[in-house]
């Protein structure tokens, strides 16, 4: 027998041994998380000392590594799947997906073009499809209808709102030079202007540096939200001083509150002048498949783009972002680049345009992401994801009666979804101290953020397995910690 084919039969072996067990390894940590302190007890730099300086010359035995899992990588690991984490915004989680990533990663395409693997191509088109109509997108955004539009994965939502601020620039600098053929790029580039709300994500104003534009943040409303009549002001003004308004990135749940801005009222003035309507719905898009809340999206067909990310709350693993385009010629053209040995022969076939997502993003290789998507609508469906999008919400509604409840503290925004802001009553340093309490207990985990200049706690819910009993128990450290801080002689 040939040696080399028994060692892959040894090999093949091994696989299916340590295969099983970091499946039983992985059910075990998830079936006990809650058990581990959700937020780790380490400092900056503990890891180095852990392990070699080099990596090893000889193979080393896979039970070593595995014991370095738990020794080395586990005490610095900030468990976002427990129940008792709260911070930030949900980073979706479900054994559907990471069964789906397993065969992704087994599979190992790198789906740049249709002939580079026709199924990673066609599954990921297919597949938003799927969640656009799940969102009830508008037909010109579905690339099996007669629209001119379509879906693509993205990485992450700041991808995403790159690539349409790219996008919008080229479109908008040919717009400019088509009247103005004296115009250089350069000189249009100095003119034009992008808008987005204070609060946007950091990774907006980030894509304005990225794209060498200038940008301008609106100012919000008692709500959190852009209004039109704010936009439409900074806008003429700008015109007036020469600039070139030509791109808006609306959020649809802002990150420190999950405020929505009205994009039903913004919409129709940005398309009556001419600017790209980027919507940026990353966390709070996942609720949409929900009909009650449906109507937070109304306005969409003003857009030029949508985005969110089945990664934060659809059960979907990071990473999975869903972009829609109502143009797939305005990203297409902005990025089109064909050289000699990405072409193949079906490439000008009649649907091919839709099939080459290397032009709708930034890296040209990609992962067969839509796999775990796939998986997820089929072992859940649509009324199981809407059943977790409900109960996620009805836990956050548990969390703000809890508040309510307790005259000390406030609520600070309208709680819409599953994000709850709120406070001590009190200065920002109370509430500073607080949370300082909260993340050395390691019981529990919380981000702040800031509204109308006040220092505010988010508690998010995140994780699929949370229960009202963790709700319960999460309040009921809150309360001890904030009554031994009001205990102290200074307050």
């Amino acid at each position: 027998m040939d040696g080399s084919f028994f060692q892959v039969k040894v090999l093949n072996t091994e696989f299916r041994r340590r295969g099983k067990e970091m499946v039983d390894y992985v059910a075990d940590y998830l079936e006990n998380i809650e058990k581990r302190l959700v937020y780790p007890d380490v400092e900056p730099g503990y890891l180095r000392s852990l392990i070699p300086t080099e990596a090893p010359l000889e193979p080393e035995s896979y039970e070593d590594v595995i014991k370095d899992v738990e020794r080395v990588i586990m005490p610095g690991i900030t468990h976002w799947h427990s129940p008792y984490f709260f911070a930030y915004f949900s980073a979706a989680s479900s054994y559907p997906a990471m069964l789906a990533d397993m065969l992704c990663g087994a599979l190992g395409c790198i789906g740049f073009s249709w002939a580079a693997s026709p199924a990673c191509t066609e599954l990921e088109t297919v597949m938003l499809d799927w969640l656009g109509k799940m969102l009830q997108l508008p037909e010109c955004f579905i690339a099996g209808t007669h629209g001119s539009g379509g879906g693509v994965i993205q990485g992450t939502a700041s991808e995403a709102t790159l690539m349409s601020l790219l996008a919008a620039r080229c479109k908008a600098i040919r717009r400019v030079q088509a009247t103005n053929s004296n115009y250089s790029e350069s000189d249009v580039l100095g003119k034009l202007v992008a808008y987005t709300s204070e609060q946007a994500h950091s990774s907006v104003e980030r894509a304005a540096l990225i794209g060498g534009v200038m940008m301008k943040q609106v100012p919000a409303d008692n709500s959190y939200a852009v209004r039109v009549d704010m936009l439409k002001k900074m806008m003429e003004e700008d015109k007036a001083a020469g600039l070139i308004p030509f791109y808006f990135c609306a959020t649809l749940g802002t990150t420190p509150s999950c405020a929505f801005d009205r994009i039903v009222e913004l919409g129709p003035l940005c398309n009556e002048e001419n600017i790209w309507m980027h919507i940026d719905a990353a966390y709070a898009g996942s609720a949409f498949i929900c009909p009650e809340f449906r109507p937070l999206l109304n306005g969409v067909e003003f857009a030029d783009s949508f985005n969110f990310n089945p990664h934060k709350w659809l059960l979907v693993n990071f990473d999975c972002s869903a972009m829609w385009v109502k143009k797939r010629t305005d990203i297409i053209g902005a990025f089109k680049m064909e050289p000699l040995y990405l072409k193949h022969e079906n490439q000008e076939s009649g649907r091919s345009i839709t099939f080459t997502h290397t032009h709708w993003q930034i890296p040209l290789g990609r992962r067969f992401r839509s796999l775990k998507l796939w998986f997820v609508f089929r072992l859940y469906g649509l009324q199981g994801l809407q059943a977790h999008i409900r109960k996620q919400v009805a836990l956050a509604k548990v969390f703000e009666s809890l508040v309510r409840a307790d005259k000390r503290f406030e609520i600070c925004a309208e709680v819409i979804m599953g994000l709850v802001c709120f406070r001590l009553k009190g200065s920002n340093e109370l509430n500073q101290n607080l949370l300082k309490r909260i993340t050395d207990s390691r019981e529990i985990h919380l981000v702040p953020c800031q509204l109308s200049g006040r220092f505010v706690l988010r508690f998010a819910i995140c994780a699929r397995t949370t229960e009202s009993s963790h709700i319960q128990q999460a309040w009921r450290h809150i309360t001890q910690l904030t009554f031994e801080l009001l205990q102290e002689p200074s307050h």
